[in-house]
């Protein structure tokens, strides 16, 4: 997209701006509205088409296995909210959408990794997630189709965790923020002024030349998140890594449902429809241009392919029918969500370094967010944790269930 495209905004000054209007901009804006903000907001959206956006390329999965509870509790609200989205949204048109509960199936190989479900299971029961720990012999005796010569455990759950409709969530959230009076303006933010303190960011500069005040600056930008910061000269450890989705038809269909297996190799296959889905990062999974979408049809050969094969025998004889490359807001840290303030540049508001859990944590997350602009603290789910001191500290958040 080029200046010509773009528009200005309406106002020159907003009480918040969002930069970025894809999952995380429109849930925080929508949130914002819902939650009763008096003020104007504004999202800053330099491709409002979203086709090059993570949002857009995700695999729009939910999972409450995680090995820490306040992930759980995060997915477990993002669950409810989407089955039950008419309700939360107040608005007799939004859809109800169901989660297609074939669950992740987390296999592992070693004994260490066996030992770290037993150890999640138990965190994911005590919050109420209906995790299994299952030996190798329960894992087959479920899915005949697997081959678990090599495996030792898994861990799997039935309830509220596979697929879901993100897309849908997405525009909801964004028809919703409209509805609520947030002006959306499709322009990139070029530069950002602070005080003389450089304890606030006073100004947002557009591409095409205006300066628009602010009384708070959200950074949704996802994978260009760092380029926004770095505006304020803040360092942060986001960057876009690609990831690749492969969609395959298998000659021999399964006569069930093959849930989201995580795979040891790292691969990771499902049931799509009529089709099945794998995916993976590259061995060589380093940073990348955020524009750079280009595909690797080697990793399919050489490492996709291969594993499905010895996973699901039956997959011996597939092809490829789609795939695409989409790319994480990847973490460096720790690999999960900055949230929260800047420490000294206070109306500096993170929701970037989502590492792939972005849209199954959006309603949480959005809804936090919006909770510490409107009251500076959390009134739900406490999502301290998360917040940037810990990037500054270098202290990470610890979480083992990473995909």
């Amino acid at each position: 997209m080029t200046a010509p495209n773009f528009a200005p905004p309406h106002r020159d000054s907003y009480d918040v701006i969002l930069i970025g209007g894809a999952m995380y901009g429109s849930s925080v804006a929508w949130w914002l509205t819902h939650l009763g903000f008096d003020g104007r907001i504004l999202v800053i959206e330099r491709d409002p088409s979203y086709a090059m956006c993570s949002t857009a390329h995700t695999n729009s999965c939910i999972r409450q296995q995680f090995s820490n509870e306040v992930n759980v509790r995060i997915s477990q609200f993002g669950a409810d909210f989407v089955q039950n989205m008419r309700d939360h949204m107040g608005d007799p048109q939004v859809p109800n959408l169901p989660i297609q509960s074939f669950g992740y199936m987390y296999m592992a190989e070693t004994e260490a990794q066996a030992e770290n479900l037993k150890q999640a299971q138990v965190v994911q029961a005590a919050c109420g997630a209906g995790t299994r720990h299952m030996t190798a012999a329960e894992i087959k005796a479920a899915y005949p189709f697997y081959n678990t010569d090599d495996i030792i455990a898994g861990n799997h759950n039935l309830i509220d965790e596979g697929y879901f409709d993100g897309g849908t969530v997405f525009d909801w959230f964004r028809k919703g923020a409209r509805a609520g009076g947030v002006e959306y303006v499709a322009n990139e933010v070029t530069g950002l002024t602070l005080n003389a303190a450089g304890t606030q960011v006073t100004g947002v500069t557009l591409a095409t030349g205006q300066v628009i005040a602010c009384g708070t600056v959200v950074n949704a930008a996802g994978p260009r998140a760092a380029r926004v910061a770095a505006m304020a000269g803040i360092p942060l450890p986001v960057e876009p890594r690609k990831r690749f989705t492969f969609v395959f038809a298998a000659a021999q269909r399964l006569d069930r449902d093959l849930p989201l297996t995580i795979d040891p190799s790292g691969v990771h296959m499902r049931s799509d429809g009529l089709y099945y889905m794998a995916g993976c990062p590259p061995d060589d999974d380093a940073a990348v241009d955020a524009d750079d979408f280009a595909p690797d049809y080697s990793i399919w050969e050489n490492k996709v392919w291969p594993v499905l094969a010895h996973r699901v025998p039956q997959f011996e004889q597939i092809k490829l029918v789609n795939e695409w490359v989409g790319h994480y807001a990847f973490n460096t840290l720790d690999q999960n969500a900055i949230l929260g303030p800047h420490p000294e540049v206070s109306n500096f508001i993170f929701v970037n370094g989502f590492s792939g859990h972005g849209l199954q944590q959006a309603p949480a997350i959005g809804r936090g967010t919006a909770e510490m602009i409107i009251h500076g603290a959390y009134r739900s789910l406490d999502l301290t944790s998360f917040h940037f001191d810990r990037i500054a500290q270098g202290a990470g958040f610890v979480e083992k269930a990473i995909i």
